[in-house]
């Protein structure tokens, strides 16, 4: 299971709202991950990876890309 990995393998960077979910961002070393989770259904709705910095626009203001990067 995808959530398992990133839960097991990810480092927890931030967490946002969407569409009535909570999304949480994970750095998972050569890339990103976000875990879509419904409180209304109470399940993970969806986990996706990504690389493009254009998808990390949402999470700008309180994350700080350089430290991840080093």
């Amino acid at each position: 299971m995808r959530a398992a990995l990133v839960w097991q393998h990810g480092r927890f960077l931030a967490i946002r709202t969407e569409m009535s979910c909570s999304v949480v961002l994970y750095h998972m070393n050569e890339f990103f991950a976000e875990v879509w989770y419904s409180p209304e259904d109470n399940q993970i709705a969806l986990v996706h990876g990504f690389g493009s910095r254009k998808l990390l626009e949402p999470y700008l203001d309180v994350i700080d890309l350089k430290e991840l990067m080093e």
